[in-house]
């Protein structure tokens, strides 16, 4: 099956919206504890969860167009999402180390695609 462009756009923004998802859940940990009621009320933390499902549906649409040994890599993207919004949101520290593994990602990315 050929991998379609729509479907590696959808990947793609699912893994943004993903990405969302991991930093709402991480502001919404400084809040967290095991009891049922401060969760529910723990707003930011619940709205990681939405966004991490959402990127889950934009996904399994994704998956109906593409091979997935094209489309799962893609989802990695993720981890630099995750990196660039830790840095703008969080005030987290990037070193030369984390930003060269990024760019590994992301070629290894780009290698399977081409494969594809």
């Amino acid at each position: 099956m050929k991998t379609e462009l729509w479907s590696i756009l959808l990947v793609l923004i699912g893994t943004i919206i993903g990405a969302f998802g991991a930093l709402y859940i991480k502001i919404g940990s400084k809040d967290f504890s095991l009891n049922i009621k401060k969760i529910i009320k723990n707003q930011k933390l619940i709205l990681g969860f939405v966004f991490y499902a959402l990127s889950s549906v934009f996904y399994v649409i994704a998956l109906k167009g593409g091979d997935l040994s094209v489309i799962y890599p893609i989802v990695s993207i993720g981890y630099a999402w995750v990196c660039i919004l830790s840095v703008w949101f969080l005030k987290e520290k990037m070193n030369s180390w984390k930003w060269i593994g990024i760019a590994t990602i992301i070629l290894g990315i780009t290698l399977v695609g081409i494969g594809g």
